[in-house]
């Protein structure tokens, strides 16, 4: 009977040792070392944003104060779990949304955690299941590109570099109204187009006109526009829609909730966009065919 219990006992530990996390391949990918919480069954490797000087109402902070970069990884090797919470500036938003979402992480919040923070903090959430090597792999390409454009640039860039918007704004209402089938709203030659979508908050019946919309706002001109707006989306939704607003060149602003005890659950992200209106429009039909939007939200009015 004992040799039983020992041979089942080794046979376990076994089993565990070819599941649990592979704490040294998690450190060689992502080129940091983690530390182990044996209480929680996690394995955080983390970094501080020490490479820019950030000062917050005009006193230097200090990385321990908030500025450090994590991810936690738990589960096994071959089914894992990752989380986490990149800071960032400016410059940097929207190249690391592009490589979560090109190596299969979810981006679940983009904000900010501090006013008068100079330059500008954002801090991006990100979330992953796969093999502890398909996660690390992916969590390193994120923290590689914020590398990459410090080494470019060491100083955060406080503007897109792009050419001004003309003084006077001339959006031409026809071309953008055929794009997404509706006639847009129309003030002193800017464009902006608004769908509702259904939900309940507290019972009660909620929708356009009470905020849960998504919604497009263009101005300048047909050649020299800026698109700014807000997407509405249902948890399983986002995702989606990022990528397609990242892969059409808009940047991303912000995402989080605007809600509570909604139903069903709504997040929102806000984004920023410029280039030729009928292109950017494109870009945002685009997002809502994808996410399903057009066929969820309520009709847009005419």
């Amino acid at each position: 009977m004992k040799k039983c219990l020992l041979l089942i006992a080794l046979l376990i530990a076994i089993v565990q040792g070819a599941t649990a996390l592979d704490t040294a391949k998690i450190d060689q990918i992502t080129g940091l070392k983690g530390k182990l919480n044996e209480k929680e069954a996690v394995y955080k490797v983390t970094f501080p944003r020490s490479d820019v000087r950030v000062v917050v109402d005009d006193w230097r902070m200090p990385p321990f104060m908030g500025l450090g970069t994590w991810a936690a990884f738990t589960g096994e090797n071959d089914k894992a779990m990752v989380m986490g919470d990149t800071v960032l500036f400016e410059d940097e938003v929207n190249p690391a949304i592009s490589a979560a979402l090109d190596t299969g992480l979810s981006v679940t919040a983009l904000h900010n955690h501090f006013l008068f923070d100079h330059p500008k903090v954002y801090f991006m959430h990100i979330e992953g299941e796969g093999t502890v090597e398909r996660l690390a792999t992916a969590v390193r390409k994120v923290y590689d590109k914020i590398k990459e454009i410090r080494a470019a640039s060491p100083q955060p860039k406080d503007s897109f570099g792009l050419k001004s918007l003309p003084e006077k704004n001339l959006i031409s209402a026809e071309p953008l109204n055929a794009i997404f089938g509706t006639s847009g709203e129309i003030n002193n030659g800017m464009l902006k187009f608004t769908i509702g979508r259904p939900a309940k908050m507290h019972g009660v019946d909620i929708g356009k006109e009470m905020g849960v919309n998504t919604w497009a706002a263009f101005a300048g001109t047909d050649d020299n526009a800026v698109v700014d707006g807000d997407f509405a989306v249902a948890e399983d939704e986002l995702q989606s829609c990022l990528k397609a607003l990242r892969v059409g060149g808009i940047n991303i602003v912000a995402i989080h909730s605007h809600m509570t005890h909604e139903q069903p659950r709504i997040l929102f992200f806000h984004y920023w966009g410029r280039g030729p209106a009928k292109e950017l429009a494109q870009v945002i039909k685009g997002a809502l065919l994808v996410g399903g939007l057009l066929q969820v939200s309520s009709p847009l009015e005419k």
